[in-house]
C-alpha cells in the first residue's frame, strides 16, 4: 500500500516575518529582509550587510531560565515548531506521541555560544564555562529540544548537509512516513550563526556580496552584476503528515509531497561541479520518484544564492534535467532576493514558500533582477510575483560538500 503524505502546516522565521503568514507576504510584496550588520561590529569585514531576523523575543515561547540555556538556532527551533503544530490544529492529547517524530537539520548549528564561552574560558577560565555549553552547541538539540517541549516520541534525526539542510530533513522525513515509520513528522532547517566567525568565515572565502552601499539590492540571484550571497539566519518547518492521517482528522491540506532526490557532485569542497550534472541528476531524480515528467512541473524555487558560479550552474543543471525547451517555460525564482542566505534553514523556509505558492496561486518574484545576465536566461520571474496556477512546484537546495537535495510538491486531489 503507497502511503501519501500531505502538508497540513506551516511556520517561519526570517528576515522579512517572524511568521510563514508574514514572511510569504513580504516575499509576495516584494520585501528586502538586508540591510546593515548590526548582530556584530562590522567594521573589520569587507561585507557589511547581512538578512537578519528582527524583534524575535525568545521570551515570547521560553521561560528565562530556558533562555540562558538555549543558543538562537534552537530557539529559532522550538518557536517555529510551536507556530507550525498551531498551524496544523494536530491536537497532541489526540495522537500517539511514538507516531509523531521532528527531523530538523542546521548547518553549524551553536557557532554563537561556542564563541561566547570561549571569551568565558579565555578572560575567566575552564571553570567558568557554563554546563550547558555541550547541549547548547550540538546540532541535534533543535529536534530534540522541539521533541522534548512538545512529548514527542517518534523519529528524532537532524540533518547537517550545510545549505541542503533543510530540504535533505523534509525529503528524509517524507519518506520515514512512507515507510510507515510515522504519521507525522515536523521537518525543516534553522540556523544562526551571524557572529565573528561565521560571517568572518564567509567574508575571508569572498563568498559574501560587498554590494554594502546598497543593503537591500546586496543579494540579486541570476542578475549578470550579482557579486555574492547575503548571510542570513531563521527557520523554516512543516508538518508532514500521512493523508488519511490528516483527512480523518479534517485537516487544511497545504499540498502533497511528490518525490524526493538527493545526489553527491563529489567535485569540491564549496563550488558547485561546473556541469551541473550533480545538480541535474538531483532534480531528475526527485521527478521520478514522484511519477511527474518536467513538463508538468511549474515552478522551481531555485537554490540561487546570487553567486557568481552558483546561478550559472544552477541555470545549467535545470537546462540539463528538463531540456532547454521545457526549461525555458518553467517559472524559476530565488526568494535568497529577499532574506538572503538562512544556510541550513534556507530550504526549510523556502519548502514553506512552495508549499504557498501552491496554495494561494501565486508564485515569488526573484527581485533586484536589474541586469540579464546571458549565461542565466531562464524566466526568473523577475521583481514581480505573478499570479499562476501552481500544481508542482519544486525546491532546490544545493550544500558545501557537493550535497544536492530536491523536494517536489505537487497540489493535493483526493
Amino acid at each position: 500500500m503507497i502511503r501519501r503524505i500531505v502538508v497540513t502546516g506551516v511556520g517561519a522565521i526570517s528576515p522579512v516575518g517572524n511568521t510563514a503568514r508574514d514572511t510569504w507576504q513580504s516575499v509576495i510584496e516584494g520585501k528586502s529582509g538586508t540591510g546593515p550588520l548590526t548582530q556584530i561590529n562590522p567594521e573589520k569585514f569587507k561585507s557589511k550587510v547581512a538578512a537578519e531576523v528582527k524583534n524575535f523575543d525568545p521570551a515570547d515561547f521560553f521561560p528565562p531560565k530556558e533562555i540562558k540555556k538555549t543558543d538562537r538556532f534552537v530557539q529559532f527551533a522550538v518557536a517555529t515548531a510551536q507556530m507550525t503544530l498551531e498551524d496544523s490544529k494536530l491536537d497532541l492529547a489526540k495522537e500517539d506521541p511514538h507516531r509523531i517524530g521532528v527531523l530538523v537539520g542546521s548547518g553549524i548549528g551553536g557557532l554563537r555560544t561556542i564563541e561566547e564561552q570561549h571569551r568565558v574560558y579565555l578572560e575567566k577560565g575552564p571553570g567558568r564555562i557554563s554546563p550547558f555549553l555541550i547541549p547548547m552547541l550540538i546540532v541535534n538539540m533543535a529536534p530534540g529540544q522541539i521533541s522534548i517541549r512538545f512529548k514527542l516520541q517518534g523519529p528524532n534525526n537532524c540533518v547537517a548537509t550545510a545549505c541542503a539542510t533543510g530540504s535533505m530533513a523534509i525529503g528524509d522525513a517524507f519518506k520515514l512516513i512512507a515507510r510507515n515509520e510515522a504519521d507525522v513528522m515536523l521537518a525543516g532547517g534553522t540556523e544562526s550563526c551571524i557572529t565573528a566567525l561565521g560571517f568572518g568565515g564567509f567574508d575571508a572565502m569572498k563568498a559574501l556580496s560587498t554590494r554594502n552601499e546598497d543593503p537591500a539590492g546586496a543579494s540579486r540571484p541570476f542578475d549578470k552584476n550579482r557579486d555574492g550571497f547575503v548571510m542570513g539566519e531563521g527557520c523554516g518547518v512543516l508538518i508532514l503528515e500521512e493523508m488519511e492521517h490528516a483527512t480523518k482528522r479534517g485537516a487544511r491540506i497545504y499540498a502533497e509531497v511528490a518525490g524526493y532526490g538527493m545526489t553527491s557532485d563529489a567535485t569540491h569542497i564549496t563550488a558547485p561541479d561546473p556541469k551541473g550534472d550533480g545538480a541535474a541528476r538531483c532534480m531528475v531524480n526527485a521527478l521520478a520518484d514522484a511519477g511527474i515528467k518536467p513538463e508538468k512541473v511549474d515552478y522551481i524555487n531555485a537554490h540561487g544564492t546570487s553567486t557568481p558560479l552558483n546561478d550559472k550552474v544552477e541555470t545549467i543543471a535545470i537546462k540539463k534535467a528538463f531540456g532547454v525547451e521545457v526549461a525555458k517555460k518553467v517559472m524559476v525564482s530565488s526568494t535568497k532576493s529577499h532574506m538572503g542566505h538562512l544556510l541550513g534553514a534556507a530550504g526549510g523556509v523556502e519548502g514553506v514558500l512552495c508549499v504557498l505558492a501552491i496554495a494561494e496561486g501565486m508564485v515569488p518574484p526573484t527581485i533586484n533582477y536589474k541586469t540579464p545576465d546571458p549565461e542565466c536566461d531562464l524566466d526568473y520571474v523577475p521583481n514581480k510575483a505573478r499570479q499562476a496556477k501552481v500544481r508542482v512546484a519544486m525546491s532546490n537546495s544545493l550544500g558545501f560538500g557537493g550535497h544536492n537535495a530536491c523536494v517536489v510538491f505537487k497540489e493535493f486531489l483526493e
